[in-house]
């Protein structure tokens, strides 16, 4: 049977399990076994990855990638994927309108860049960590594999998987009222395996007004370990409440130099402000082994979201009054959504070079329901001392917006991972998306829209290897960005063609002591063409201008004799370098610092441990029009610990510990809504089951 034919027979089955599958479910999948040979992994220096596809050592990959392990996390006691990528130097972090995991990626937004094992999870809410083993960070274009989006990069978290026995209970208490408890247990009996972990956190905030009720489960079960078909299912529930914050406004350029805890909202926020996510998925992951040289995965997940979210919000600055306009409105969002990705891998000697060649196809619906609640003014305040209004929720009952889209994905793709000889490999690799979005507007005299985008999205790279230390690397790749990508089409972007982003790179990484230091450096241009901005005589959106990111990324992961350390330095200059409106040219990328450092040591000296860090972050321009600047800062963090028994860790972490006040996160398209970071703030974490 030819490999076309056996795509199309099992072309309806489920798809592709997704990048990053554990290194114990490796030991059931000779193909997830990335490092023959090489040095034993670890949550610091990761070797291998699976965010090709085609499961490959990290050294062999002509891309820039960061991973951060369960370890990291561990050690760290990250509790949001924000804590998580505070270690990946280029990523700069956006509020999230209060109610998503939101960053920049390189100076571009990564909106809509959220994946879990490989499938795209872009609902707009907060991510937890309690089922999560790494996160996966690839830097620059990823369209070949993944399609659309991905100007400066994606993020993807690899869940935990039922291939061990494992029993762990984590409580966490500490500053402003954080309680959180954590559970994972797993177990394995010949071919099956089953595990369920889960968290439950009940804290306050820093913030006026704050408050953080989450609770998360995700069970899992795999059946046929170790033969040559298996399967994989998965579920995962999460509800988090919260208060919606937007944080303080600017004023004269700089944000308002208030106490971090002022907020800007309603005086009965945690009724009135308040934002609710729920999320359930379901997939499962079908494995079979045709040989050692041919397999296939069939993987389906599916998900459903629901946000129930209304916000009070500054939305205008009067300088010279010194006041504020604070404004409520709010948004209902109901999503519901599948994925089906088939990906055939073959492994095959061709006119005396080893190739490693993906077959992949992907098809996928989404449809997101939204109503937008019309914004009203509630209060004209201080901008200093601000008198937060009671808001009555019930009084906002105008819509302003009411619609359904549906997106539908086809995508093929191929690509060849070749080992030419004499040190040298190449990864190239084409993709095919058919990208159908349709808008249907449920208020009188709204129009529907629909449009359709058919896009190539190649990739091409060259690895050169003198030994098994170094790795050098030159790629090339390009994405594309639909007019509305997951938001709405409109009258103002139905006509316009998608955004294109081209990225060159260059780079090196090295693997040294035995695998036990991990160095990576790269540099790279990347340029995104057709960004759309408004006429300002026709408000129609257009396609204006060029936005170019060069950039230089270092960084370095350590675990050696006790030691574990993770570094990285970023330099990135963002901006506009050509547009039909002659002012844009020169602007600065939003919520991306031109220098950006972090760092994190421990040492472990056997019954206990030690370890401190931080970052250093540049000035940010807050708004397109970089009227307003972040300011840089630099905050301190520690930790230690000690086994009080072979089965009990305590652990107590320490953030900013020179209690920096900073702004760690804007909006991004405006300068009014800029999120203050929290000062000194301590968690003790008591672990059962190492």
């Amino acid at each position: 049977m030819s490999v076309l034919s056996i795509v199309a027979a099992l072309a309806v089955a489920a798809p592709g399990a997704a990048p990053g599958a554990s290194t114990a479910a490796a030991e059931t999948d000779p193909q997830e076994i990335v490092v023959t040979g090489a040095a034993q992994d670890s949550g610091y220096v990761p070797q291998g990855s699976a965010i090709a596809k085609t499961p490959a050592p990290l050294r062999d990959l002509p891309q820039s990638v960061a991973v951060i392990g369960a370890e990291v996390l561990r050690d760290q006691r990250a509790l949001s994927v924000q804590d998580a990528l505070k270690n990946v130097a280029g990523v700069g972090f956006s509020s999230g309108d209060g109610q998503r995991d939101q960053v920049t990626i390189r100076g571009f937004s990564a909106i809509a860049d959220q994946y879990v094992d490989g499938f795209r999870d872009d609902g707009l809410y907060y991510r937890d960590l309690s089922n999560v083993e790494r996160i996966e960070v690839v830097k620059g274009p990823a369209a070949v594999l993944y399609g659309r989006g991905s100007s400066g990069g994606l993020i993807n978290r690899v869940t935990r998987k039922p291939d061990g026995d494992v029993t762990s209970v984590a409580i966490t208490g500490g500053s402003f009222g954080n309680v959180r408890g954590e559970f994972d247990v797993g177990r394995v009996d010949g071919d099956v395996g089953v595990r369920v972990t889960g968290a439950y956190q009940d804290s306050d905030s820093f913030r006026e007004q704050g408050l953080l009720r989450r609770t998360a489960i995700a069970p899992s079960f795999l059946f046929g370990r170790g033969r040559p078909t298996s399967l994989l299912v998965q579920a995962d529930y999460l509800t988090d409440r919260r208060v919606n914050d937007f944080g303080i406004p600017a004023v004269n350029g700089r944000p308002v130099a208030v106490d971090s805890k002022t907020y800007y909202g309603a005086a009965n926020a945690r009724s009135a402000d308040a934002v609710r996510s729920e999320v359930l998925g379901q997939g499962a992951t079908l494995l079979h082994r045709f040989s050692d040289s041919l397999s296939l995965r069939n993987g389906f997940r599916h998900y459903g979201y629901t946000l129930h979210r209304r916000n009070t919000l500054p939305s205008a600055v009067n300088a010279a009054a010194r006041t504020v306009t604070l404004s409520h409105g709010g948004i209902d969002r109901v999503e519901d959504g599948w994925s089906n990705q088939t990906e055939l891998t073959q492994r095959v000697g061709i006119a005396g070079m080893d190739h490693a060649i993906l077959y992949g196809v992907e098809i996928a619906r989404q449809v997101k329901d939204a109503r937008t609640v019309a914004t009203r003014v509630v209060a004209v305040t201080s901008l200093t001392d601000p008198v937060n209004p009671v808001v009555n929720n019930a009084a906002f009952t105008a819509l302003s917006a009411n619609q359904r889209n549906r997106l539908d994905t086809t995508g093929f793709y191929v690509q060849d991972l070749v080992d030419i000889g004499h040190g040298l490999k190449a990864l190239v690799g084409l993709r095919h998306d058919i990208y159908r979005q349709r808008t249907d507007q449920r208020l009188a005299g709204q129009s529907d829209f629909a449009r359709t985008d058919r896009n190539w999205s190649p990739r091409a790279g060259l690895v050169f290897q003198p030994d098994a230390a170094q790795s050098y690397y030159a790629s090339w790749s390009r994405s594309f960005q639909p007019s509305a990508e997951q938001f709405g089409l409109a009258a103002t972007n139905a006509d316009i063609a998608p955004e294109e982003t081209v990225n060159r790179e260059i780079g090196a990484k090295y693997t040294l002591l035995g695998g036990r230091l991990g160095l990576q450096a790269a540099g790279f241009i990347l340029k995104r063409t057709g960004i759309k901005g408004t006429d300002p005589v026709t408000q129609r959106v257009l396609p204006i201008g060029t936005q170019r990111t060069r950039g230089v990324e270092l960084s370095g992961q350590l675990d050696l004799d006790g030691w574990r350390a993770v570094a990285g330095y970023a330099y990135l200059d963002a901006k506009v370098v050509a547009s039909a409106t002659p002012a844009l040219i020169g602007r600065g990328a939003t919520l991306t610092p031109t220098h950006q450092a972090n760092v994190s040591l421990v040492r472990d000296f056997g019954s206990f441990g030690l370890g401190g860090g931080g970052n250093v972050v540049g000035d940010r321009w807050a708004d397109p029009a970089n009227t307003t600047t972040l300011p840089g800062y630099v905050t301190a963090d520690a930790l230690a610990w000690v086994d009080v028994s072979k089965a009990v860790r305590v652990q107590v972490n320490g953030y900013n510990l020179f209690d920096r006040r900073h702004i760690v996160s804007g909006h991004g398209s405006s300068p009014l809504l800029n999120m203050p970071g929290s000062p000194r703030s301590v968690l003790v974490t008591a672990r059962v089951g190492l």
